[in-house]
């Protein structure tokens, strides 16, 4: 048996173990399952919130994206920092008393307490069909580290983690998913830090060398360049600018502290964790671009395959470690997003049934991620900026409920405009006056609630 399945074997019994423990903390009631009642310290909210953010897209799609476009990479995902702290700061207490008083669970319902159950309703919908790209894209990240390590083949790593993933969301709910991330996101910080430090020395040994070769870059080292011309960068950023605020997954994850002294400890600590893994993850693209121009690191034409080319030269244990915290965030992401799915359907789309409903589309949306990612489509980076591109109709509503009127037609009429919107635009490939996708929908979304809202009463 190689090492990669014993790793995956004692992942396996250990992540089912937390599971059924935290069981027995209670998963009948939907507040217990999807929300962990309403319980969770600063530092347990933080991490969870970290491994949830961060997961495949940074070890994998973000270290190749440095790689492949230069330091462009570490401004886009520090914008996306940026915003998300700049959006906690100010939206997180307000949200987080707002699903306290309304008994708000699920992500849409944030939304049905000022537009109405119809508008959770699409909202629900959407947010199915936008986060199985996404999703996807964990499994993939999953899939491309045992396929290279010759551990599974693609197809059969897909399986094994899809069953995973169902299984613990099934089991375990919220708490159990939270109780894993804290301990997942140490290992993932820690792994980020020993690789980095790691690479240095292998590549460029103790003479510090990095520092005198990095003009081999070029025009990556700058920004705009032929990869990121300001349109692309617009393209990327603004949809991730405010992933914290419509991305199902995150929102949730406000309803979680026990108090607001947590929720200010939460987002405190994830945006420490949230800078020093986005300098560490971009650094080791950056570092392993320079090493190619040198001829000591193979040249990688797909940029998702970057690290797992790099995990073949590591040492085993190495290996293994930086192995594990991709395997781990890129999962918990994924039962993450599965859960809060299901609680969208149990509670906004069937409301009937209890957890049965939901804990069912627990294992039908598994299943259609996994047909997905069986198609090996696009880039993981592209992936999840799409899923965000779509999700970005539901802005003007959660920004509405503190600051605008609006009701349901406001409501229904922004959703619909958006979604058709970048689905069109995207499934098209079409950029309007060289404007790209994202950027569309953004003024579309906005200027649809906007009019409609005048006309409501």
């Amino acid at each position: 048996m190689s090492e990669f399945l014993i790793l995956l074997l004692f992942y396996a019994i250990a992540g089912s173990a937390i599971a059924f423990y935290a069981r027995k903390y209670g998963v009948s009631e939907h507040v217990d399952y999807f929300i962990a009642g309403r319980n969770v310290g600063g530092v347990i909210s933080a991490l969870t919130y970290a491994a949830t953010t961060y997961s495949a897209f940074m070890m994998v799609g973000l270290v190749g994206l440095a790689y492949a476009s230069g330091v462009g990479a570490v401004g886009f995902e520090l914008l996306y920092l940026v915003g998300t702290l700049f959006l906690l700061s100010y939206y997180s207490p307000k949200i987080w008393r707002l699903s306290k008083e309304h008994n708000v669970v699920s992500p849409a319902e944030l939304l049905s307490v000022k537009y109405g159950k119809e508008v959770a309703v699409l909202a629900s919908i959407i947010s199915l069909i936008a986060l199985i790209p996404y999703t996807s894209s964990q499994v993939i990240g999953v899939s491309l580290l045992l396929e290279k390590s010759g551990a599974l083949q693609y197809e059969v790593a897909i399986a094994v983690t899809a069953i995973l993933i169902a299984f613990w969301a099934l089991i375990g709910g919220l708490r159990g998913v939270a109780w894993t991330d804290a301990l997942q996101g140490i290992i993932m910080l820690s792994a980020a830090v020993i690789t980095v430090i790691w690479v240095y020395f292998w590549g460029f040994g103790v003479e510090s060398e990095f520092t005198s070769q990095v003009s081999r870059l070029g025009e990556l080292l700058y920004v705009p360049n032929k990869i990121w011309t300001p349109m692309k960068f617009a393209a990327l950023s603004v949809p991730w600018f405010f992933f914290a605020l419509t991305n199902p997954q995150v929102l949730q994850r406000l309803f979680i502290p026990k108090d607001p002294r947590a929720l200010r400890r939460m987002v405190i600590l994830f945006g420490t964790f949230g800078l020093i893994y986005t300098i560490l993850v971009t650094f080791l693209g950056l570092e392993l671009r320079v090493l190619t121009a040198l001829d000591r690191f193979p040249a990688i034409s797909y940029r998702d395959d970057v690290t797992p080319t790099l995990l073949t030269l590591m040492p085993s244990w190495l290996s293994l470690l930086v192995a594990f915290s991709i395997i781990a965030a890129a999962i918990t992401t994924a039962n993450s997003i599965i859960l809060s799915l299901s609680s969208m359907i149990s509670r906004d789309v069937v409301r009937e049934g209890g957890l049965r409903a939901g804990q069912m589309a627990v294992v039908v949306l598994t299943i259609l991620v996994a047909l997905f990612a069986m198609s090996k489509p696009g880039y993981i980076v592209e992936l999840s900026v799409l899923s965000s591109t779509i999700l970005l109709s539901q802005l003007p509503l959660i920004l509405g409920i503190f600051h605008w009127k609006g009701g349901k037609f406001t409501g229904i009429a922004t959703l619909i405009a958006g979604f058709t919107t970048s689905v069109t635009l995207s499934a098209f490939k079409l950029s309007p006056a060289g404007i790209p996708a994202s950027i569309w929908t953004f003024i579309i979304v906005f200027a649809v609630f906007f009019a409609v809202s005048q006309m409501e009463k």
